[in-house]
């Protein structure tokens, strides 16, 4: 058995080789079950917060993917109490199997595969939804997807500016510092990376603007964006939480990672379906649509669009994730 380690999957998986990786598995389909969620009531006792176990599965079927088939689980576990100790909220593994005989082949780190694997479900989307020429990219927030986001983003696009926004403006400067001396050399071209405080005025600016926050109030306001602007929304996982308002999504082309995912767990699509602005047929594709050539993305000479993608996460793209971590070790 593999045993990969957070700094060995990071740099066993290369970006633009996940990305079609995750093109086509979500092409070929997997099994992939309802995402498990088991409350861990009060765990240090009395008073204390109750903890989450989160199970979620995905397997695929004969030799559908290079290697033969696999069975593959992420477990996360959610205890908002261990700030006190100094000790992180969360905690992830993976576990991949052989789907043939259900011998293990690898544990692979959890938290290192989920930032990558999400971060490439972005890359994807904005090869069918943005510009081919976006020059320009906005990441609001500062947290640990943040860098990831923004190195896909620039991959992908010939993006040449990068404007970073957070809530603690040190945080930002400090993100751009770091990214502004590593990220020419990974792209190999130049780059500009810098802080913003003026989100409005950043956000009109963007040819791709990129959100990873835990917030429940809108980032990206309808009423900002112009035409030929990509969204990517990957934060607000939770139908309490949302990062764009509704004149966004209702001016926008919408399009989701997963329907099963995005329509029942994201904020920035269950809000504005619950209240009217939008409805389920005004969803365009999801990830799967998309790669199958089921649904239309952008045009190529589409510089007019505004385009949204909603990102919840899915098993699918763990499992994509580790068999190439795996196969590229």
């Amino acid at each position: 058995m593999k045993i990969l380690s957070a700094v060995e999957v990071d740099a066993a998986l290369d970006d633009l080789a996940l990305i079609d990786r995750l093109d086509a598995l979500f092409r070929a389909g997997c099994e992939m079950p309802v995402r498990h969620h088991h409350k861990i009531a009060e765990p240090l006792g009395p008073g204390s917060a109750d903890a989450m176990l989160l199970l979620m599965p995905a397997w695929t079927r004969g030799q559908s993917t290079k290697g033969g088939s696999h069975l593959g689980i992420k477990v996360v576990t959610v205890f908002p109490d261990n700030g006190k100790r100094s000790l992180p909220s969360i905690y992830g593994q993976y576990l991949l199997l052989d789907g043939t005989t259900g011998q293990t082949v690898a544990m692979l780190d959890g938290t290192m595969l989920t930032k990558r694997r999400t971060a490439c479900a972005s890359g994807l989307a904005s090869r069918y939804l943005s510009r081919p020429d976006a020059r320009r990219l906005l990441m609001i927030g500062t947290g640990a997807l943040a860098p990831h986001l923004i190195r896909v983003h620039a991959k992908v696009r010939p993006i040449d500016e990068v404007a970073i926004w957070g809530r603690r403006p040190e945080q930002a400067a400090r993100l751009a510092r770091e990214l502004s001396a590593s990220l020419p050399q990974v792209l190999a071209r130049p780059i500009t990376v810098g802080a913003v405080t003026d989100r409005r005025q950043a956000v009109g600016a963007a040819d791709i603007i990129s959100c990873a926050t835990l917030s429940t109030t809108p980032l990206v306001e309808g009423n900002w964006l112009r035409e030929g602007q990509h969204v990517d929304l990957v934060g607000a996982y939770t139908p309490q939480m949302r990062e764009s308002d509704d004149e966004a999504v209702r001016r926008a082309r919408v399009y989701v990672d997963t329907r099963a995912g995005a329509l029942k767990e994201g904020g920035d699509i269950v809000q504005p379906m619950a209240n009217g602005t939008i409805g389920e047929a005004d969803v365009i594709a999801d990830l799967y649509e998309l790669s199958r050539a089921q649904r239309p993305g952008r045009a190529l000479d589409d510089a007019t669009s505004i385009t949204l993608f909603k990102s919840v996460g899915a098993a699918l793209e763990d499992l994509a994730a580790a068999e190439l971590a795996v196969t590229a070790r």
